[in-house]
């Protein structure tokens, strides 16, 4: 089994090696997507000397051998999924909450988990049990997680490559499909970095997982490539699951759309 791999977050790089039977990850890798600097060394030195003057310093790290630009293996800042949590939360940045989504399914790999992926998977179920959520609503949001996973890979394998074009794509179909972009989305449900499929009720998640699913339904059945084409088949795929929810509603008597936050305010409080 392999001690050091490249690990994708939604195409950007994330040098990891496997150290004391788990995953320790590259901390300037990290901060270059999340900080989107150039230069994340100069921002992880100032994010060290800034704890340090609050008698706040980060979890402990470890300098490891990762293969670096020129091919050579060199030593390296890293820290594990613990630490990488905690340089999270210390970052402002719109990608945290996916990184972290990212990071839950990638960073908890264990070496059993290597050898049984079902188990990735029972840990992601732990945590959203743990956060109070009941069973039924984590067996749609587990099972929109897999439907956006195989929707992503299909626009990477199809031509996407920058991060603006997933956001663009992904707000094609929210758009086709509630009228609202992810961001607008958020402000009705008055979310700021919190992730908004995690606030979603049943049908908020069923219509979600409708336009990606029949999306990525398309781009197969189509052979689509470059983002104009997969731009077009999003909003297709959007207007599908839209259709379905504008039918819904003239039989409920109300939009599907909803202020509500599906986390309880006594959850909710103890995120702050």
């Amino acid at each position: 089994m392999e001690t050091t791999k490249i690990a994708l977050f939604n195409g950007k790089k994330i040098r990891k090696t496997l150290y004391k039977s788990e995953w320790w990850f590259s901390i300037l890798d990290v901060v270059a997507v999340l900080a989107e600097t150039p230069i994340p060394k100069t921002y992880w030195a100032k994010m060290k000397n800034r704890d340090k003057e609050m008698s706040q310093p980060f979890p402990f790290w470890e300098q490891l051998k990762l293969p670096a630009e020129d091919g050579k293996m060199r030593e390296t800042d890293c820290a594990d999924t613990e630490g990488i949590f905690r340089i999270i939360q210390s970052i402002p940045s719109p990608k945290a909450e996916p990184f972290k989504r990212w990071l839950a399914k990638v960073g908890y790999e264990r070496v059993q988990e290597i050898e049984n992926p079902e188990l990735a998977t029972k840990r992601t179920r732990i945590l959203y049990k743990l956060k109070g959520y009941p069973d039924d609503w984590i067996e749609k949001r587990m099972r929109g997680i897999a439907i956006r996973e195989e929707l992503t890979d299909e626009w990477q394998k199809r031509g996407v490559k920058e991060q603006r074009d997933y956001e663009i794509l992904t707000a094609e179909i929210s758009k086709a499909t509630f009228g609202i972009t992810p961001s607008e989305y958020k402000k009705v449900k008055g979310l700021k970095r919190e992730n908004l499929r995690d606030h979603m009720d049943d049908f908020e998640l069923i219509f979600t997982m409708l336009g990606e699913r029949s999306t990525t339904e398309i781009h197969k059945t189509e052979n689509s490539k470059g983002v104009v084409k997969l731009k077009a088949d999003a909003k297709r795929g959007g207007r599908i699951a839209g259709i379905a929810k504008e039918q819904l509603e003239k039989e409920i008597g109300r939009p599907v759309v909803s202020k509500k936050n599906y986390l309880s305010k006594k959850y909710s409080k103890k995120l702050k």
